[in-house]
């Protein structure tokens, strides 16, 4: 499992159209892959559970994702929150 806390960089946060791309980058993976923020948990493969999130740009958001192919999943996910 890896775990890491970044920095939304995406100019608009995480909105409507910004979480649809993440969304669809988290469902490219087999491993399991979160989003934490605070208290709230939610399943990177699901548009509602990161919808409720609200991310905006400069917040930080720890990703923890977990499988056969963590690393990449890891790479894309961060290289794309960072903008």
């Amino acid at each position: 499992m890896i775990k890491k806390t970044v920095k939304v960089e995406i100019p608009t946060g995480l909105e409507a159209r910004s979480v649809a791309v993440a969304v669809q980058i988290a469902s490219k993976y087999e491993s399991d892959i979160y989003f934490e923020v605070e208290t709230k948990k939610v399943n990177a493969k699901s548009i509602m559970g990161m919808m409720t999130l609200g991310i905006n740009k400069g917040e930080d958001v720890t990703v923890c994702v977990s499988g056969a192919d963590e690393e990449a999943a890891m790479s894309e996910m961060e290289n794309y929150l960072k903008g």
